[in-house]
Formats: structure tokens, C-alpha cells, sequence
């Protein structure tokens, strides 16, 4: 039976910034035109929590099922660990998917954009099938894509557009920077697993690219959000403080541009999940302003 801590522990809480960012940002782009609705941006976020760790539980049973979490240099799995049986775990990833579609239902309910129903169930077959059922598309070098999707493009478009009730073109300008740091989380994550993820089959984008090109990606993912921010400033001049976030993006360029493997990389993620999050909250505050 799994403890208290080990269930925190596999909820992977270093992962959550990329929940939090894309809502902080979209929340930013509402208030700054005038319509920020606190009780739906709370929504929003409590939402985006439970899908990712949602998320995380699922990876953690339909990978530790599959054999591929036997043996990992990361954060403990807590099936792969056999700290708690696989079907407790696939459980608690149902709970929390099953407590983001309530959530979501109140707020389809407040907008009456009965549309955003189909985006909520493709939020959550995303994150079953990334590594769930027969065919993960996570083992086919496509989580990336589909974290930038769906914690950059849906989580900011969606936290704006629940607020405001229409869409600006700045929450989608906003979007790309909030999901090119949740890949840099996924990247760095994969670029510790590249040599257990192989030979388990897990054909990753890091595991496509090779090791050299899988530390370019991470660094262009770092680096893009900054200037983007800069491309902002005529439009809203205090996109701009986002920058002052540059200095925590030093670290783990330097890490993973200096070879940094396995256990070395652990650090790098908390790194990167600092960094993520103190340029959200920087850009929120200037989208807002």
C-alpha cells in the first residue's frame, strides 16, 4: 500500500507549473481587456490540475503495466515501484479525469458554449491515449505535439475565452510561449529516459531526434518564449517584464548544452519548472497591465 507521500510523489508535483502557466496567462490576456472573471479562471485552473495530474497518474499505470517503468532514473512510478497495485493508480487517474470534466461542465454551463464540450473530451482522450490503449501516440514521438496543443493553445485560448466569452488574438499569440515550456519540461524529461525509453520500445521524440538534436529542441523551447515576449511589447509594453525571467533559463541551457545525462537531469527539470513558472507569472502580470 502505497503511503500518503508516495501518491504526492507520483503525482509528480514538479510537473505542475505546466497546469498552472497557460491558466495564469490566459487569466492575464482576460483581465488586460477588461473581463477577467476570478471564479472562472479558479475553474479553469482546477481543471487543468486534474487533467495533468490526471495525466501523470495514467502514464504512471498504462507505463508501468507495459513493463517500460522497470527501470527509470526519474521520480519513483508508483506501479513500476509496485508501491500501489495498478488498478488503485488507474483509479485514481479516472477520479481525477472524471473531477476535470465536472469542472468543466460548470463552466460550459456558465458560457453556453456547448462547443467546449468536444474540446473537454478531447482534453481527456489526449491524456488517456498518450501513453493508454493499443497505440499510445506518446510512443510515437507525438507527446510533444500534444502538450503544446493542449497546455499551451487550449489551456490559454480556453481560460480567455471562458472569461471573456469571445477570443482575442493575443491569447493565441500568448498560447505558444505557454506551450513551448511545457515541452521543454516534456524534452528534458524524455532526454533523461532516451536510453531506457529505446530499447522498452518507447519511441519517443527524443528517442526519433538522437541525444544532440533532443538538447537543441530543449534549448530553442527556453529560448523562443523570450523573444516572444519581446514581439509582444508593441501591443502591450509590459510583456516585456517576462524577460526578466531570462537569468533562471541560464542553468539548464548550460546543463543540457553541456551533456548532462540521467540523474543530472533531474535537477534540470526542476530548473526548467522554475524558470516556466516564474516567466508565466511575469507575463500574466504584464498581460494584465
Amino acid at each position: 500500500m502505497a503511503t500518503p507521500s508516495q501518491w504526492i510523489a507520483g503525482a509528480r508535483p514538479r510537473t505542475l507549473p505546466a497546469a498552472v502557466v497557460p491558466v495564469a496567462i490566459g487569466t492575464g490576456v482576460a483581465i488586460g481587456y477588461g473581463g477577467g472573471v476570478w471564479w472562472r479562471a479558479l475553474l479553469a485552473l482546477f481543471v487543468a490540475l486534474a487533467l495533468q495530474v490526471g495525466v501523470n497518474y495514467a502514464n504512471d499505470y498504462s507505463d508501468g503495466v507495459r513493463g517500460t517503468d522497470s527501470d527509470r532514473v526519474g521520480p519513483m512510478r508508483l506501479v513500476g515501484s509496485r508501491a500501489a497495485p495498478s488498478r488503485q493508480v488507474l483509479g485514481a487517474a479516472l477520479a481525477c479525469f472524471l473531477a476535470a470534466a465536472v469542472a468543466g461542465l460548470v463552466l460550459v454551463a456558465a458560457t453556453g458554449a456547448w462547443w467546449l464540450l468536444l474540446v473537454g473530451a478531447a482534453a481527456i482522450a489526449a491524456a488517456w491515449f498518450y501513453t493508454g490503449g493499443s497505440s499510445p501516440y506518446g510512443y510515437r514521438a507525438l507527446g510533444e505535439v500534444s502538450v503544446f496543443v493542449f497546455f499551451g493553445l487550449v489551456a490559454v485560448t480556453g481560460t480567455t475565452y471562458v472569461q471573456l466569452e469571445h477570443l482575442p488574438w493575443l491569447a493565441v499569440a500568448a498560447a505558444v510561449p505557454a506551450g513551448l515550456l511545457a515541452c521543454a519540461m516534456l524534452v528534458v524529461n524524455n532526454l533523461r529516459d532516451i536510453v531506457t525509453d529505446g530499447p522498452a520500445g518507447k519511441r519517443t521524440m527524443a528517442v526519433v531526434l538522437g541525444d544532440t538534436r533532443t538538447r537543441v529542441l530543449y534549448t530553442l523551447c527556453l529560448i523562443a518564449p523570450l523573444v516572444i515576449a519581446l514581439a509582444l511589447a508593441p501591443w502591450r509594453p509590459f510583456a516585456a517584464l517576462a524577460l526578466l525571467a531570462a537569468p533562471l533559463a541560464i542553468a539548464p541551457v548550460k546543463a543540457v548544452r553541456a551533456g548532462a545525462t540521467g540523474p543530472a537531469l533531474i535537477a534540470t527539470l526542476q530548473q526548467t519548472g522554475r524558470f516556466q513558472l516564474v516567466y508565466g507569472l511575469l507575463l500574466t502580470v504584464g498581460l494584465a497591465l
